[in-house]
């Protein structure tokens, strides 16, 4: 499972965006699931904001690094490189952006 960063579903509304043709036949085909954050995490979610505050985190990156911590894995697809390098799932552990290369 890859965690995809909002830019990515973006690109279902632009017609002129260059992916997507490819991000429709994806939705198509069932191989993404869409994930709700419950009001539970809310509190969660402004601790985070408050504590990259100086990137500054958004409510979709910090619903992010909320869903890895509940589904226990970082890896992410998201064109975000700066702000992704900093957060971190669990308190500690980096992120595995798959659109970056290996380092």
């Amino acid at each position: 499972m890859i965690l995809t960063d909002t830019v990515f579903w973006l690109a279902l509304i632009n017609k002129r965006d260059k992916h997507h043709v490819k991000f429709l036949q994806i939705i198509k085909s069932d191989l993404v699931h869409v994930s709700e954050i419950s009001n539970v995490y809310i509190d969660s979610i402004e601790k985070l904001m408050i504590k990259y505050a100086d990137l500054p985190m958004d409510l979709a990156d910090a619903s992010m690094v909320i869903l890895a911590n509940e589904l226990g894995h970082g890896r992410i697809l998201s064109t975000d490189q700066r702000n992704f390098q900093c957060y971190r799932w669990k308190n500690h552990k980096p992120f595995e952006n798959i659109l970056l290369p290996d380092l």
